[in-house]
């Protein structure tokens, strides 16, 4: 456990910036120029973001027994097993070709949890976390989101030739840049990031959340021998477009894995601020803690007809979930209404309104 006392969440740990209301109705109608663009290029309506699935696996979330107080929060304050299930994206809003190499994401959705529930989920008993293969959002505040998202709009589904070579480009400055120690957000936003395998990547939250009484962010650390054997390991993206759907379905047919879910407590509010996503919060200062294990057994993690499907009919939402587990900061409070606009936009045009599910048996 961190030395440092955490601190206690209080509602006015957040500040709401007087023009939010702005900010975000510049970011639904980002959302939406993507949604009506992919879904007239595809016939069929896909996420505004993280719109392209590698792979989705079914498996047991178990919460660790006889946790210290400080970590039994939550839905971490009952100890047991819960059926999970998670896909694993690429952070783009059309679906594009492998070699543009962008940020993997990683979404988790476990079930039957109990708790009060965040406004917009009541009814449901899912608690879900998207979490990204670095440890810091890309956008400050909801402003410099909102400014990526407008970027993010004007280039879905344009020039996938140049978007290809300009990754190449980008990959080879950002590999220069972390040789001299540096990285750039926004190099790695555009398509410079590594073609690393997916299954060997630790997944953050980025962003800060309520636990129960106190604040911190989360992330998923691979732990069985099969994952972190591929840590870091690039893959050979040349004329693949689906490379990273093959070699998550190979390892997942094989091995399946198993990750640690870890907390990272929040000790100093100015250290570690609740409305700047781009600070990392120090790990010297708290150490992510490991409170609970996902385990996906050996499995088919995708089926061309039969794993699209299921894509279809899952959502994920940061809001979906337990008050204990609130979203907080600037970023969080606008990722609620524009997640609930792509899920009811792919509801709506594909002709299937979306649900959360009580067990895994419900999805196809």
């Amino acid at each position: 456990m961190p030395s440092n006392q955490p601190v206690r969440f209080n509602p006015a740990v957040e500040t709401i910036a007087p023009d939010e209301q702005e900010t975000l109705q510049g970011m639904k109608d980002s959302f939406q120029d993507i949604l009506e663009t992919t879904s007239q290029d595809y016939g069929h309506a896909v996420r505004s973001v993280h719109a392209k699935a590698h792979g989705i696996a079914r498996g047991t979330f178990t919460i660790a027994d006889n946790l210290p107080p400080e970590l039994a929060q939550g839905i971490f304050a009952t100890p047991g097993r819960h059926e999970a299930i998670i896909r694993i994206s690429t952070n783009a809003g059309d679906i594009l070709d492998d070699s543009i190499s962008l940020p993997r994401g990683l979404a988790l959705k476990i079930l039957d949890v109990d708790g009060a529930r965040l406004p917009g989920s009541e009814g449901d008993t899912t608690q879900d976390f998207i979490m990204v293969n670095g440890p810091a959002f890309s956008a400050a505040d909801p402003k410099a989101f909102a400014k990526n998202l407008k970027l993010l709009a004007k280039t879905t589904d344009r020039f996938e030739g140049v978007k290809k070579a300009m990754s190449a480009t980008f990959r080879v400055v950002e590999s220069a840049l972390e040789a001299v120690g540096g990285q750039s957000a926004t190099l790695t936003t555009l398509g410079g990031a590594k073609p690393v395998h997916p299954l060997g990547e630790t997944y953050y939250s980025q962003t800060p959340f309520r636990f129960g009484d106190y604040i911190a962010k989360v992330a998923l650390f691979p732990v069985s021998p099969e994952l972190t054997r591929l840590t870091g390991d690039l893959v050979d993206i040349t004329a693949r477009p689906d490379a990273l759907r093959e070699v998550v379905r190979e390892e997942l047919v094989e091995h399946g894995g198993k990750w640690e879910f870890r907390v990272q407590l929040n000790t100093d509010l100015e250290k570690m601020p609740i409305e700047d996503a781009s600070v990392v919060w120090d790990e010297a200062e708290s150490p992510f803690v490991t409170v609970a294990t996902l385990e996906v057994p050996a499995q088919l993690s995708w089926e061309q007809g039969v794993t699209d499907h299921t894509d279809d009919a899952l959502s994920y939402s940061i809001w979906h979930g337990i008050t204990a587990h609130q979203p907080l900061g600037g970023v969080n409070r606008t990722r609620r209404d524009t997640y609930k606009q792509s899920a009811d936009f792919r509801g709506q045009f594909n002709g299937c309104p979306m649900h959360e599910p009580a067990k895994l048996s419900e999805l196809a």
